[in-house]
Parts: structure tokens; sequence; C-alpha cells
């Protein structure tokens, strides 16, 4: 159930020109502070168009995917002209376009890696997972092992990716903007016999495990793990404990952090804390409902959620075991300390950067951000470095 008592959190309206390259160069010789760190912001390669996330290559070489429907490289501190070949083609329209990328976790052996994207499909798009070898600066051998079974209008397609220890693929799902409208009950969020608001598992190789949840149901698609959820932007297998975390958009308001368990229902759009955009009509008859998970944080307002960082490195001692997750319209990172499974707001950084779509740990212990512009002016890959305390 949800609970009432969940923190609030009010977000800083920051002016849309902040996204513009200035500020993000007047931004990189700032000092930052925050409760624990003091930090400074340095780029690390300027010239993509909406970047939607980032993977390091054991070379340190880094792919970084741009919503367009272009795959590139960072390699030596600069952005190669040449786009990465055999990238799937994209419907990018909307919110829609090349998405998402990891790294299989034998990537050092079988050099898989793994892409969303919005698929073009008969009447419109849907969220797809794209496998792939990376040879020689291409993807090679590529094809789908998953298409979602959704449509709607070219927007929340979810869309992030991560891995268990025991050979699972987790990934996540939009709800496509389905109205929330009618009997909420049985919008497709909440209907098994789709993909809308869902995150599903599957082995490696995009075939159905076993002993998913849903597998002996009738009429439920077997790939589901969780059900009732939004638009999903962050998604990953906490490093230490195992648990899974999902991060996804509310409406006007109502952004979650959920700990999300095998066949839970996370109420979209029975409950929530968001109201409808514009007049801000209520959604929801309830923030809480026998039967539905509670959050674990709520924004309210949105930040509008996308990228999730558990951060394991030694560069930021203090932050170690934090949750990082970037805001979009609250153009910030949120940073939340976990005691179990309890999260609690701790600092919001790097306001006023920019849109910040994905958040990620390097190899080298800082931390990674892909800005985003929603005009599509060109954005930098930035990363956070720690600055002694006087």
């Amino acid at each position: 159930m949800r609970g009432s008592s969940l923190r609030r959190v009010a977000a800083v309206v920051v002016p849309m020109v902040m996204l513009a390259g200035r500020a993000q160069a007047q931004a990189a010789g700032q000092v930052y502070k925050s409760s624990a760190h003091d930090y400074r912001v340095v780029t690390v390669a300027n010239g993509f168009v909406n970047p939607w996330a980032i993977a390091f290559l054991p070379n340190g070489d880094m792919l970084v995917t741009e919503r367009p429907g272009r795959l590139r490289i960072v390699r030596g501190g600069k952005l190669l002209p040449t786009p990465v070949a055999g990238a799937p083609a994209v419907a990018a329209a909307g919110q829609g376009g090349l998405l998402d990328i990891e790294l299989h976790p034998q990537f050092a052996t079988n050099k898989t890696v793994y892409l969303t994207y919005s698929k073009p499909v008969t009447g419109g798009s849907t969220t797809a997972l794209y496998m792939a070898r990376f040879e020689n600066d291409a993807l090679v051998g590529g094809k789908d092992i998953f298409v979602a079974e959704t449509k709607g209008r070219p927007g929340h397609f979810g869309s992030r990716v991560t891995f268990d220890k025991s050979g699972h693929l987790f990934m996540s799902i939009g709800e496509r903007q389905a109205p929330p409208e009618g009997d909420l009950t049985k919008h497709p969020a909440q209907d098994l016999s789709n993909h809308h608001g869902k995150i599903v598992r599957l082995n490696l190789d995009g075939s159905v495990p076993a002993d998913n949840p849903f597998t002996k149901q009738a009429g439920a698609k077997p790939e589901i793990w969780s059900y009732g959820h939004r638009n999903p932007q962050g998604l990953l297998v906490h490093p230490v404990t195992g648990d899974l975390w999902e991060i996804e958009h509310g409406p006007q308001g109502g952004d979650e952090l959920n700990l999300i368990e095998p066949g839970k229902n996370y109420g979209w759009p029975v409950v929530g804390f968001g109201v409808n955009y514009g007049p801000g009509k209520a959604i929801h008859a309830s923030t809480m409902a026998q039967g539905m998970e509670n959050a674990k944080h709520v924004w309210v307002p949105s930040i509008a959620t996308s990228g999730l960082l558990v951060y394991t490195g030694s560069k930021f001692p203090e932050w170690k075991g934090s949750v990082f997750v970037g805001g979009l319209a609250g153009m910030r990172v949120a940073r939340l300390t976990l005691d179990g499974q309890k999260a609690e707001l701790a600092d919001n950084l790097v306001k006023g950067l920019g849109r910040i779509r994905d958040v990620r740990q390097g190899p080298d212990g800082f931390i990674y951000l892909a800005v985003d512009d929603q005009q599509g002016k060109p954005t930098a890959v930035v990363r956070l470095e720690p600055v002694a305390r006087k």
C-alpha cells in the first residue's frame, strides 16, 4: 500500500535558457557544495544531440546513445565524428528514438551489447530490445530479441535495462501515454495481457525464464515481472543487496522511487500523488490501496526522473551507497541515502546545469551525467569530480 506519510519534495523552477551550452560552460568552473562533498563539473566531451545513455568499454572508450538514432564513441576525450554503423532503425518522433545501452555482463569475452529503442511498427512504434556484437567500432549481427506489445502516442517508452547475477535481464516499458480515465482498474498498465507500464524479466538471449511470476497465468504475458508503472526511466540491480530499484515519471507530481518485487502491482493509474497536466484535475481517488505497493520516495512536484545509480566508488567516500537520480524538468541530480530499503533525500546537486538524462559511475569512480536539451541543441557529457574542502 502507499503511505500518505511519504515525503514531498519541492522542485526548483529554473529558466529553460539554462539548458543551453553557455550555462554548462559556466558550471564547469564552479565549485558546488553539498552536505558531504564539494565537487566541480568537468566536461568530458561536447557535441551530443539528445544524449540518452552512457556505457563504458574496457579499453577506456565511452559509448553514448543519441535519441535521433545514433550511437557515438568518445575516445581520448573526443567525440568521434562518425556514428557507429549497425544501429537499429528507430522511430525518432516525440520521445522515441535510440534509448538505453548496456554491456553484456561478459562483454570482455563476447563483445555483446544491448540497445533499447522505439521500433517502427504498423500504426506507430513500440519499445524493443536489440542485441549485437561491438566489433571494430561497429555493431554486427544485430537482432531484436524482445519487442513489446504496446501501442500509443510517441512517448513514454520507458526503456532502461539492468542485470542480476543469475543470468537475467530486466527491462522497463512505459505505458505509452494511455490516458488515465474511465475505469482505472482496466487501464493498460493494470492489464497483464500487454506490456504497457511493465517491467519484464528475460534470459540474456531474450527467452522467458520459467520462474517468472505470470508464466502459468492464462492470458498474461510471461515476460512480466511487475506492473502498474507509468514511465520508468531508471532501473538497476543494487550491486550489494541484489534488490531491484526503479524510478518512474509521475504526471504533474508523483515521481517515484520503487523497490521492485516479482508479481507486484505498483498502482498506476489507480493510486498516486500526481494530477493531470494543465488545470491539475485529480487522477486518483487515493494515494494508497490494498494490494498496491508503496513507493519508497515520492517527488511532488515532479522532477521528471531519468537515470539511476547506486554509487560504489572511492572518489566520493561519503556518497558510497547513495542513490543518485537525474532530473529532466527538475534539472538536478537528487542524492538519496539508503538505510536497508528505506530511502531519504539528502541533497539536490548540480541544479541549473540542464536536463539530466542519465547518471552513470565511470570505471574511474567519477559520476558521469548526460545532459539533454529539449530543442536538440548540442550538449555535453560531464562528470563530477571531488574538490577538497578548505
